[in-house]
């Protein structure tokens, strides 16, 4: 049995691939193949444009598939959400869907696109934003490259963005935030009740988040003498208490734990100040809560 799997084609392509790698499942595609290779034989990936992929779980033509929170909502689809993997192209932060206008334009908030043109990919979520607000407004699909069409060829677009940085490079500014979006996964709702789709795909989940989590962590490890482990310990941070084991020198400990890198720097001078000694940071591919 497989697991048909679809995976977004495009922008966030990399990204996935990169963090399946570290969850443990190593893909490859050739430039022009929609049919990725994986090392896992219970898996049978495609690689797919993320607009498309829920509308396929839904139909049950994939299994599962990796998909952001934007395009699941803009389908209007009926599938399960798995998990919410917080990942992007460029950062760890979430995609943002915006409303969004000329710098100069007089539009001050979505009432004030009565009567207006839009232009955007995600037609369904414009549309249902519009009713939310009790405005009629004219929404046309755009194939991209929405930011140069205002102010003549559109009043307003609806986009996402990551940073921003396109936004303001077309002198563009936000007037309201329809959606913050993530990549989810997510099953199809026959296939989520299969016990082995569903098993193969809780695992898949897991291994991801773990890999996630492990993404903005380090492990630090160092040997204390004894009589320093009060002071190293008030300095030390950890998801849970320390790991603390004896060393051959009944007079010394070793002391292990994880904890976020962005604290790292300020956290190792601290310590060495506190007695610690060969101190020893390093990575992780995953962690489990």
């Amino acid at each position: 049995m497989k697991l048909k799997i679809g995976l977004p084609k495009g922008s966030l392509q990399e990204a996935t691939f990169e963090l399946f790698k570290k969850a443990g499942f190593d893909f490859h595609v050739s430039v022009r193949s929609y049919e990725p290779t994986v090392d896992d034989p219970e898996l049978e990936p495609w690689l797919i444009r993320p607009q498309e992929i829920p509308r396929y779980v839904q139909d049950g033509i994939l299994d599962v598939g990796i998909s952001g929170k934007d395009w699941i909502e803009d389908n209007g689809v009926n599938v399960v959400e798995v998990a919410d993997l917080t990942y992007s192209k460029a950062t760890r932060n979430p995609v943002r869907v915006v409303l969004a206008v000329q710098e100069s334009s007089p539009v001050q908030s979505v009432r004030d696109l009565q009567g207006k043109r839009i232009a955007t990919e995600y037609v369904r979520l414009t549309e249902r934003y519009l009713r939310q607000h009790d405005v009629q407004a004219t929404v046309e699909f755009s194939w991209g490259a929405c930011e140069v069409k205002v102010p003549v060829l559109a009043d307003a677009i609806v986009v996402n963005t990551e940073t921003g940085s396109s936004l303001r490079a077309h002198n563009l500014r936000v007037v309201d935030t329809l959606l913050v979006s993530t990549p989810r996964l997510i099953a199809n709702q026959q296939a989520w009740q299969d016990p082995w789709k569903r098993e193969k795909t809780e695992n898949i989940a897991m291994l991801l988040t773990a890999a996630l989590n492990a993404g903005v962590l380090v492990g630090l490890k160092m040997n204390v003498e004894r009589s320093n482990l009060p002071r190293v310990l008030e300095v030390l941070p950890a998801l849970k208490n320390p790991t603390i084991s004896p060393l051959s020198d009944e007079g010394w400990v070793a002391v292990e734990t994880i904890l976020e890198q962005k604290l790292v720097r300020e956290l190792i001078p601290q310590l060495k100040r506190a007695g610690a000694q060969g101190i020893v940071e390093y990575p992780l591919n995953k962690v489990i809560y």
